[in-house]
């Protein structure tokens, strides 16, 4: 009698635990947000890219009801901030703004990535673009993209181009360019933008394809000429210059882009409040306005889903990749 008994407890307490390993994470889903939770930036405090994040992060928290703190992760090019999020523990509190940087670049630069870009995490929302915007020397002989084209035909090897370095925005946002135009242009690297912007006010350089924020105070300035902005719309910032796109350089679409993603094997439930906080995010009117201050445009509504995300990060690597090969940035 002792026997069966204890055996049939045995019994009871194993399907116990079987019980509660299906439940638990469904409570452990339920509970999400139950402490701060973490916005990893891969870029130092102070930059474009951190004040996005630091923007999103303070509306993100009054949504959730949780503070969410910015972890900034520079280094490698994005890819250290990269790896941290993807080893994150996948419980939904750890999270990263991603970048072309971080999901795009770091995988077609480096022989060895630390992550899969893909493989290691789950997306969660496309959240902005920021495009890239051709600008020239006050005296170069173009004043459109049709011009510029022209010329750098006629011009093979001969129109110089700075940028902030090897691999960076600026550099292959040009590859791509002279690649939709069919031609080739000199890239010269400097250590940062400053000094390359420096150079095209003074005419050693011919031309950057910078982020619009930095480029648009030079614009305005008139220490510099804009071509075109290389992004898929027109924005808000230059709404009178033309895209490359509408002109007809339909592969000249160059711009940085942010989105969020959370670790590899989330629970759905997790990653549908965390997506639901990122649109209210992106909805809000001060968001907003405080974003397109930066220069970013906000995604339209079809374009937010953790699918298209998916899709969008895919198609990324796939674009970027001639450029890259041709860069001789892989290291």
């Amino acid at each position: 009698m002792f026997a069966r008994s204890t055996c049939a407890g045995a019994r009871m307490v194993a399907a116990a635990l079987m019980c509660a390993a299906v439940v638990a994470p469904s409570a452990h889903a339920q509970e999400f947000p139950s402490r701060p939770l973490s916005m990893v930036v891969a870029a130092a405090a102070g930059g474009p890219i951190d004040v996005f994040g630091r923007i999103m992060a303070e509306r993100m928290g009054e949504l959730l009801g949780k503070s969410v703190i910015i972890e900034n992760v520079g280094g490698a090019g994005g890819m250290l901030g990269g790896q941290r999020a993807a080893k994150a523990e996948p419980d939904g509190h750890t999270f990263i703004l991603g970048t072309i940087a971080t999901h795009t670049f770091s995988q077609l630069l480096y022989k060895k990535p630390l992550y899969d870009a893909v493989a290691d995490f789950t997306p969660v929302a496309l959240v902005a673009e920021l495009p890239l915007v051709l600008i020239t020397r006050k005296d170069f002989p173009a004043d459109t993209i049709e011009q510029f084209a022209t010329y750098a035909k006629a011009n093979s090897g001969k129109i110089n181009y700075g940028s902030a370095g090897r691999g960076s925005a600026a550099h292959l946002g040009c590859l791509l360019l002279e690649q939709s135009i069919g031609t080739k242009m000199t890239h010269v690297p400097y250590r940062g933008t400053a000094p390359a912007m420096q150079d095209l006010q003074s005419g050693q350089i011919d031309a950057i394809c910078d982020i619009i924020v930095t480029a648009v105070p030079q614009i305005e300035a008139k220490a510099v000429k804009a071509i075109a902005n290389l992004s898929r719309e027109r924005s808000p910032m230059l709404p009178d210059l033309p895209t490359a796109t509408e002109r007809g350089l339909k592969d000249a679409q160059a711009y940085t882009w942010t989105a969020v993603y959370l670790p590899k094997g989330m629970p759905e439930p997790i990653v549908k409040k965390l997506h639901a906080a990122t649109l209210a995010t992106m909805d809000t009117p001060a968001v907003r306005e405080k974003l397109s201050k930066l220069g970013a445009t906000i995604v339209a509504p079809d374009r937010r889903s953790p699918e298209v995300l998916a899709a969008f990060t895919k198609s990324e690597l796939a674009k970027w990749k001639g450029p890259v090969d041709v860069s001789g940035a892989v290291e």
